[in-house]
């Protein structure tokens, strides 16, 4: 049955899984090249292979979608961000699990990574977005002050350590992956050790 009559005859609106995958394939890949205000509902769902009217059934305006491919990206880089973290083990063994975590991340989703920065510079974020930002980096900001209470690390804003600590990462994995150059492991313990000194006591 077409979806359209399907859901005027039930007042319900039909969502497919693998289309909503193509919705959001498609959001990634549009907002890499053209920045996310530089792009339309009637692009995404041209570039996902869908009507438009197919895509307002899945989602009700550019801004609804934008939240909903946010909390996936965010949800799913949580995960993977402090997969192996204990905090029983010394901070440097723990911080250096979580960088690598978030580097790995960085350069094997890019597309994600790249959005969900735009988003964080946008008027579109939903407050609840924003304070599931705030939670996911709870355990980061929770390290952080048993590293500062140990004196391990300099006792300065949670702030300003994220934002050294990402800030480094996303610069570097930027220009890696905007001149085709491949991050190696001697790479990549170099720039650990470099952020390390910077946020070490």
């Amino acid at each position: 049955m077409n979806e359209y009559l399907f859901t005027y005859i039930c007042g319900v609106k039909v969502k497919d899984q693998s289309k909503i995958e193509h919705i959001y394939d498609a959001t990634l890949k549009l907002v890499k090249t053209k920045g996310l205000a530089g792009i339309t509902m009637n692009e995404i769902a041209a570039s996902a292979g869908l009507a438009t009217g197919t895509l307002y059934i899945y989602f009700d305006s550019k801004e609804d979608l934008i939240n909903a491919l946010f909390s996936t990206c965010k949800q799913a880089s949580e995960q993977i961000c402090f997969q192996g973290y204990n905090e029983g083990e010394p901070f440097k063994n723990s911080f250096r699990t979580i960088w690598h975590n978030l580097l790995n991340y960085r350069i094997d989703n890019f597309k994600e990574a790249v959005f969900m920065d735009q988003c964080c510079h946008s008027p579109f974020l939903t407050e609840t977005n924003k304070e599931l930002t705030s939670n996911i980096l709870h355990p980061l900001f929770k390290l952080f002050e048993q590293g500062k209470q140990e004196g391990v690390i300099k006792a300065l804003d949670n702030f300003l350590l994220i934002t050294f600590i990402t800030g480094s990462i996303h610069e570097v994995v930027k220009y890696a992956h905007s001149h085709g150059k491949k991050l190696t492991g001697p790479v990549i313990e170099d720039i650990f050790e470099m952020c390390w000194n910077g946020i070490k006591a």
